[in-house]
């Protein structure tokens, strides 16, 4: 990687950081249902899929991927990766792959973190108790 992919891969993702802790701190709910990291992620794969389109379309230089795609949107959030993944498969009309892609990611997610849970409750039990 040279300096300057470096300099824009940090800079983009020190600014999708900071704004999603602004973002996220103060809590926002509707009818109970926490909203906050939703609007992150939809924001986020808002932006990617206009910049997806930007980067071809205007014939940008692959730099601002880095700065964008991967620095911004990739600590901003990791569900702007997951849905353009998802909408090419879409727009390939691989449905297979696309019904896959959204159990295998969501599915996946949702037991690391389950398994994730448990594994510290354990612990938790066995060296804290």
């Amino acid at each position: 990687m040279k300096l300057l992919e470096f300099a824009l891969l940090a800079t983009g993702a020190v600014a999708g950081a900071y704004l999603r802790y602004r973002m996220v701190e103060s809590p926002l709910t509707i009818c109970g249902l926490p909203i906050n990291i939703m609007l992150v992620n939809v924001t986020g794969s808002f932006i990617v899929g206009l910049f997806s389109i930007f980067l071809v379309t205007l014939n940008l230089n692959s730099q601002y991927a880095i700065l964008v795609a991967v620095g911004f949107c990739g600590s901003f959030t990791t569900m702007s990766s997951f849905a353009l993944e998802t909408t090419t498969l879409l727009e390939k009309n691989q449905l297979a792959l696309l019904t896959l892609n959204i159990l295998a990611n969501v599915g996946l997610s949702i037991g690391a973190v389950i398994g994730g849970r448990a594994a510290a409750n354990m612990i938790v039990e066995k060296f804290m108790h």
